[in-house]
């Protein structure tokens, strides 16, 4: 039964099994990296700081930019200070190897010049790294060997954050996860990234896919005394056709002998795109909206002379000859016969069942303008060689507006209740093999031009203090306090239409050779004369209309963390380090409802046309193309707001149904380790460190589940319901090298992870929506995700500043977190059927309901190659040429139950875990000299997998694979100003999502076009 938890597999093999196990794996594993606590505390006095004697890197605390790490390479006695876009390659290669634990890192180029313009999108050069983007093409979060976004975990100056941002439906709307969206944050008000792909005992739990590092810059890390850096850019978007800026300055200043410090960064963005393409929302069967009339279900309304003839006779007006009122029934018995007859294997005898159409077919027009503001600000105090003390402050704002138009067929997505694709004729229509579309004629179509705007504001702030001291020559106490606060506000939501009833000669097209189709409407869709806004008629016709919410989601999430660790150098290569930390994490989400009478349409104002209040989307025919009209009208939402005094509309929280959710985490963890290094003690030098990590978990979640309440404006009320639970965890882990050579590194690593569910899921909530009769339930009672996990990997630095690696790895899933879907009645949910107010949903009709709940995970392994390469041995300036590459192949197994009766599974699959890519790859050339330096990066990323399961009939939903090119260049004018251009996405590459892993039937696919920079830098 799935009513509480399904049996899971408990993962009872040792860590040294796991390793052992490995070489099962199809690869090798990688390794590199940096273990610790945040920040990694600056060695204890004569702790060894390179892996050989004749190790290249420099000797400098982690700590330092890369500005201060330029590697100094001897040659025939003079040093050559290398620079730049190597010299940030170098700095990250040198802290990579003298680490213990798999990290790779991305330091700046430059005071204030991160070596990207968003940080998710840096990421990509980094081996197992895939980036998943969001609205406008831009870089929002990652997945890291496999494990998507929600499996990572980011710390912002040594503290774990959060960061979310809204998006547009496609991509998931708001986050409202633990997933971190790193374009919340402007890339120039931090100097280094680190992302931390194997744990130690020190290293905070919660992450199965990798920590993710972010450290903004100190004073005392620059040799300058004084320092002041800004960058102005102009930024041209190629479909929005505006120029948009971006600055950022650095100011850093020294005191009293370098030992006090004060630094100060600020950074400003506006930026406004556009984005075209296609959407289909969904891909149902022609069945799902079809009636049954008789006992046969019939998916279109039938011909004349047909039997048994549906719609039947006087439903809404049907006739022998009309399909609803003033209506004609026109299709054809060819055509009707061609959708019956495709039937699923699954479903057998239900006609038309194995016949699939876009739900919504509808080409969209998305402009969006942002304002990225961020800043950081540090006090630091070094009074001697034995303390270190700086307090760090942070703040980033991201301002979204987003204006989404569409012009779309709504009948394939309706069912006889809202006078949908029952009342529709087809008059032609094929589908291939697999059962999906090729074109189609319809009759009696709803067409819609849709608006929506919405409008959110997310936010970030952090304060923390930190203290190093040695307290003696062999025993070092570093403390850390901090808290953050992260606000997803949604300032607006409102959603405006106009529809045109029972249009005629409706086509859609999908032999043009794309992914997408080519639309037809029959009609003139700029002519507002053809469209209506106005009351729904009394047989369920909807005429226009809105719907809005002053706040759609207001998330709060407040983190406070306190830590405090010793080491304690107990013997010449061996140090004991021991600590505890406490973090509260508490969120909230808070929702507002527009009181119910607010939201009925009502006719237009006397003397008010619906001209007046519309306006013309052009230009999507020549920037998008596949028979997009040239222009379509549209509801100007400002108009619309004046006319029916938007401004006065009041709302209402829980105490009148809505959602309300606190989440509490109190989490208590104490660990204990080994660092150790025998570089004289063995034939083969070894080091690394050993520990365990114990965690206590304290969760409070309190929800409201809306109930009927006559004496609300909603006629609804929250019903608070609270639920409290605790749970431990031990977790063990080791990193160990082996230095082979000087050069040569081999890394293994074993260790119990465990990442928590996301928040939300965790909310005691429920809720519905009528027009999509979808449901969801959340569980409280989730218990964590747990693995346990191995690492292998050789590591070969052949020459100063180049790599060659490989690496595998291996996750052993003990549980997972599903949302199992169930088709149930809405009147056996035990809701009001309140919340069907205003809607032409009935209650008896199937809702599809999701509930997460815990199921058996599964296997991950994979591996990963590396390579570094200065071409420093070619002739002339060629010699000046450099090369990154790496390749990720990782596969899965997990079994997913899409579909449950009464909570016992009915239809499961097996698929790789979500969002994960089982192929990816990046490559970067570039050239760099004491003036120059230019680059080029393409980044491919496999298809994967983004929700399962999918709609009915459909197993997954996908994305496409893609391929994004970029490159950047600068000339150094003098040593203190600088020329830079960039291109962003110059193939032009378009993002595509499909659904099914068969049939792959497009989703959504836009076009987001190229992006141009020009700007300079100053450095004093």
């Amino acid at each position: 039964m799935l009513n509480g938890h399904l049996p899971r597999i408990r993962a009872t093999a040792s860590i040294a099994a796991l390793i052992a196990g490995l070489a099962a794996a199809p690869a090798i594993a990688q390794a590199g990296g940096t273990a610790g606590s945040n920040p990694s505390p600056a060695p204890l006095p004569q702790q060894r700081q390179t892996p050989s004697a004749d190790s290249t890197a420099l000797e400098t605390p982690a700590a330092t930019t890369a500005a201060d790490q330029t590697p100094a390479v001897q040659g025939d006695g003079d040093e050559i200070v290398v620079t730049g876009f190597r010299a940030s390659l170098n700095s990250a290669l040198n802290q990579k190897r003298l680490e213990t634990a798999a990290v790779d890192s991305i330091v700046a180029e430059d005071i204030g010049k991160f070596p990207d313009s968003n940080l998710a999108e840096s990421m990509q050069r980094v081996p197992g790294v895939s980036l998943a983007r969001g609205d406008g093409g831009e870089g929002r979060n990652i997945s890291v060997r496999g494990l998507g976004a929600a499996f990572t975990r980011v710390r912002i100056n040594g503290m774990e954050g959060t960061a979310q941002t809204g998006s547009s439906d496609i991509y998931g709307a708001q986050n409202a996860g633990r997933s971190f969206d790193f374009n919340v944050f402007p890339s120039e008000i931090f100097s280094a990234l680190t992302v931390r792909k194997t744990p130690s005992a020190d290293l905070e739990e919660g992450s199965l896919g990798a920590t993710v590092d972010l450290r903004a810059p100190k004073p005392l890390d620059y040799k300058q005394d004084f320092v002041v850096a800004a960058t102005l850019r102009g930024i041209y978007g190629e479909l929005s056709k505006k120029v948009n800026p971006r600055a950022s300055l650095l100011v850093s200043k020294q005191f009293g002998d370098g030992k006090f410090g004060i630094l100060a960064s600020g950074s400003y963005q506006k930026r406004e795109t556009r984005e075209v393409g296609y959407s289909a929302v969904d891909i149902l069967s022609a069945n799902t909206n079809g009636l049954t009339t008789n006992g046969v279900n019939a998916p279109f309304c039938t011909p004349v002379g047909y039997a048994p003839i549906s719609p039947p006779l006087g439903t809404k007006g049907a006739t022998a000859t009309l399909c609803s009122t003033g209506n004609p029934r026109t299709s054809t018995a060819a055509a009707y016969n061609t959708v019956i007859g495709l039937r699923r294997p699954d479903l057998p005898n239900v006609q038309g069942s194995g016949a699939f159409l876009p739900r919504l077919p509808r080409y969209v027009n998305s402009e969006q303008t942002q304002e990225r503001i961020g800043g950081s600000a540090t006090l630091q105090w070094r009074p001697d060689d034995a303390t270190n003390m700086w307090i760090d402050g942070l703040y980033s704002r991201l301002d979204v507006t987003r204006r989404d138009n569409y012009i779309a067929a709504l009948s394939f997505g309706r069912s006889v209740t809202n006078n949908g694709q029952p009342m529709t004729s087809v008059r032609d229509i094929a589908f291939d093999s697999l059962g999906s579309l090729t074109n189609g004629t319809f009759d009696g179509v709803d067409v819609r031009s849709e608006g929506l705007v919405d409008h959110y504001v997310s936010s970030f702030g952090q304060v923390n203090w930190n203290l190093e001291h040695d307290l003696s020559d062999t025993l070092r106490v570093t403390l850390m306090a901090g808290v953050n606060k992260s606000i997803l506000d949604g300032k607006k939501r409102l959603q405006t239409f106009i529809d045109a009833i029972d249009t005629d000669n409706f086509t859609i097209d999908f032999r043009n050779g794309g992914n997408t189709p080519t639309l037809g409407f029959g009609f003139d869709v700029a002519d507002p004369a053809n469209f209506a806004y106005a009351p729904a008629l009394s047989d369920g016709t909807v005429l226009g209309g809105f719907s809005f919410q002053a706040r759609p989601l207001k998330q709060t999430t407040v983190n406070q963390t306190y830590e405090a660790n010793f080491d304690w150098k107990a013997a010449p290569g061996f140090t004991v380090r021991a600590g505890g930390q406490y973090r509260e994490s508490d969120f909230h989400s808070d929702g507002k409802l527009p009181y119910l009478s607010q939201t009925v349409v009502t006719a237009l104002p006397a003397g008010t046309t619906l001209a007046s209040i519309t306006r013309q989307i052009t230009g999507v025919d020549k920037l998008f193309g596949t028979g997009a009209p040239a222009s379509w009208v549209a509801i100007d939402s400002e108009a619309w707001e004046k006319t029916f005094n938007f401004a006065g509309v009041r709302y209402c929280g829980s105490e009148c149904g809505a959602a309300v959710s606190q989440i509490r985490e109190q989490v208590t963890s104490a660990y204990a380790m080994a660092q150790f290094d025998t570089q004289s003690a063995l034939p083969i030098p070894v080091r690394g460190d050993f520990g365990v990590r114990y965690v206590r978990t304290n969760q409070h979640s309190v929800g409201f589940i809306p109930v009927a309440d006559a004496t609300t404006p909603t006629g609804l009320r929250g019903q608070r319901a609270v639920v409290d639970r605790s749970y431990n965890d031990w977790l063990p882990s080791a990193n160990v090298v082996f230095e082979l050579q000087p050069e040569l590194l081999l890394r293994l690593s074993g260790a119990k992870v465990m990442s928590r569910p996301d928040l939300p899921s965790l909310a005691p909530n429920s809720g519905v929506t009528a027009t999509t009769r979808t449901g969801t339930l959340n569980n409280p009672l989730l218990d964590p995700i747990r693995a346990n996990t191995a690492d292998l990997g050789l590591e070969w630095y052949f020459k100063p500043g180049s790599l060659l690696s490989i690496a595998g790895y291996y996750k052993d899933i003990g549980t997972y977190v599903q949302r199992i879907s169930s088709q149930i009645p809405f009147n056996q949910l035990g809701l009001p059927s309140a919340l069907l107010a205003n809607t032409s949903t009935d209650p008896s009709e199937i809702f599809t309901v999701s509930q997460p709940l815990n199921t058996p995970g599964g296997k991950l392994k994979g591996f990963e190659v590396n390579a570094q390469v200065q071409l420093d041995f070619l002739p002339s300036f060629l010699s000046n040429l450099g090369v990154l590459a790496n390749y990720n192949r990782v596969t899965s197994k997990i079994t997913y139950i899409l579909a449950s009766v009464n909570g016992v599974p009915t239809v499961t699959t097996t698929a790789d875990l979500v969002g994960l890519s089982k192929n990816s790859a990046s490559g970067t050339i570039y050239y760099e000299d004491k003036r120059f330096s230019i680059r080029g990066t393409a980044s491919y990323r496999d298809r994967y997998i983004r929700g399962i399961p999918a709609s009915p009939g459909s197993d997954l939903q996908g994305n496409r694979p893609n391929t994004f090119v970029d490159a950047s260049a600068s000339f150094n004018i003098t040593d203190q100003f600088k020329l830079i251009a960039e291109v962003q996405n110059i193939t032009d590459e378009r993002n595509s999502l499909y659904i099914d892993s068969k049939r792959q039937d497009t989703l959504f696919e836009t076009r987001i076009g190229r992006t141009f920079t020009i700007g300079a830098t100053a450095r004093f």
